[in-house]
């Protein structure tokens, strides 16, 4: 089949955020509708391929057994390139049909899902391509893939072949997401003038920390505000501005990559400024890995999760030492309203991803985290790419569709 690459336009990319809007404002209603594992919607029976790669990226986070919570979901065969590893992955899921090549899978088991479970993003494109123009539907590891050019070819297989797209950042899926994103259309910080965020800043702190983690927060940022006008960023090696000379390939086939210092802004559409920052070994205990959102009223912060801890303070000041503001919980129903979500579903990982995604199969709409939005917050990160070596602001959506690492670096002095 010859793929067509969609273009990208400005027009495109709002229209994304506006349809992402309008499907996440049914989020909780969504998530609460799950009463317990084992549960099944309707009377669909899906048939799931499972795609691994021990060595590799593995199962991710567990993607493969995520499928055991739904009684109208069964893995029909697996896909592993390593011979023990795959062994393993059958005797872990009680199946007696595995195969070295998930395309022969793919042709031989013909599953309505393809779920793809390598953490390690440099297979993702070529995994996503063969289900897509299968026809085959998708549940996928995050970060997305590497190049927004690989992204531009998976979103035009999955739209010329009607797939549905999901990919596993669980904060997207969850029901206080939904809240926040409400609570500052109400109006509980005032308007918003800053999202700030860091990411966990370990060993991987830097690029690294930005790929891997950073999406988390940055995806969390365009659901709540929507998709960037402009990025600025800055990074640096050991204190010097990131060069042609400081690029290699990152771990877990991320790509071409540099820096264990970033920062990094952007421009939302409301005027207010989006912030991430990442220093390699800088890490704190209780962690710094959040998104705060900063307002003329107040704050709201909320980390990664399916339900999250968010802490709401009522304080224009921003500090409490000087205001005598207190914190305050915020569960899904509200602020200092107790959580009235529980139950295993709300503890795992994928849960609410895959209930999302058979729902948007079985209505013809696309998931809450969808192809579009995995592309999207793939254009963030890489945008922090593009800034640094053209040393300047850069405008969204990219015109650069390559990595910008392949390319000439602007010299510094």
């Amino acid at each position: 089949m010859t793929r067509q690459k969609v273009p990208v336009t400005r027009r495109a990319f709002l229209w994304d955020s506006a349809v992402a809007s309008l499907i996440g404002s049914s989020a909780t209603a969504l998530s609460a509708s799950i009463s317990k594992p084992g549960w099944s919607l309707g009377e669909r029976h899906y048939r799931i391929g499972v795609i691994g790669s021990t060595g590799r990226g593995d199962y991710g986070h567990a993607l493969d057994t995520a499928w055991n919570a739904f009684a109208n979901c069964e893995i029909v065969a697996l896909a592993d390139d390593n011979e023990n590893g795959r062994a393993a992955a059958e005797k872990r899921l009680g199946l007696k049909k595995s195969f070295s090549d998930y395309r022969e899978m793919l042709d031989e088991t013909k599953p309505d899902i393809a779920c793809i479970c390598p953490r390690w993003v440099d297979q993702h494109y070529k995994m996503a391509l063969a289900a897509a123009e299968r026809g085959i539907h998708i549940y996928m590891e995050k970060p997305f893939v590497p190049t927004l050019d690989q992204a531009d070819e998976v979103v035009a297989a999955c739209e010329a072949n009607g797939v549905q797209f999901a990919l596993a950042l669980w904060t997207h899926y969850s029901p206080k997401l939904s809240r926040v994103k409400q609570l500052i259309a109400d109006g509980a910080i005032g308007r918003v003038l800053e999202y700030r965020c860091r990411g966990k800043e370990d060993h991987r702190g830097g690029a690294e920390d930005l790929w891997v983690l950073g999406i988390h927060v940055l995806d969390m940022i365009r659901f709540l505000g929507g998709h960037p006008r402009w990025c600025f960023a800055h990074m640096s090696q050991n204190g010097e501005p990131v060069s042609k000379r400081h690029v290699f390939q990152g771990n877990e086939g991320l790509g071409p990559l540099a820096g264990n210092v970033v920062y990094a802004t952007w421009g939302m559409p409301d005027s207010s400024v989006a912030y991430f920052g990442s220093h390699r070994n800088a890490g704190s205990d209780p962690s710094r890995y959040a998104l705060q959102i900063l307002g003329t009223k107040g704050i709201i912060e909320i980390q990664e999760g399916t339900l999250p801890p968010v802490k709401y303070l009522a304080d224009p000041s921003w500090c409490p030492g000087r205001s005598g503001a207190q914190w305050q919980n915020v569960s899904s129903a509200g602020i200092a309203i107790p959580e009235p979500l529980s139950g295993p579903e709300y503890e795992a990982r994928h849960t609410l991803a895959i209930r999302d995604l058979l729902d948007a199969i079985e209505n013809a709409r696309e998931p809450l985290c969808n192809v579009h939005e995995s592309r999207a917050v793939t254009e963030m990160i890489i945008s922090v790419f593009e800034s640094h070596r053209q040393r300047k602001p850069v405008s969204l959506p990219l015109e650069t569709r390559v990595h910008p690492f392949t390319l000439p670096f602007s010299a510094y002095p």
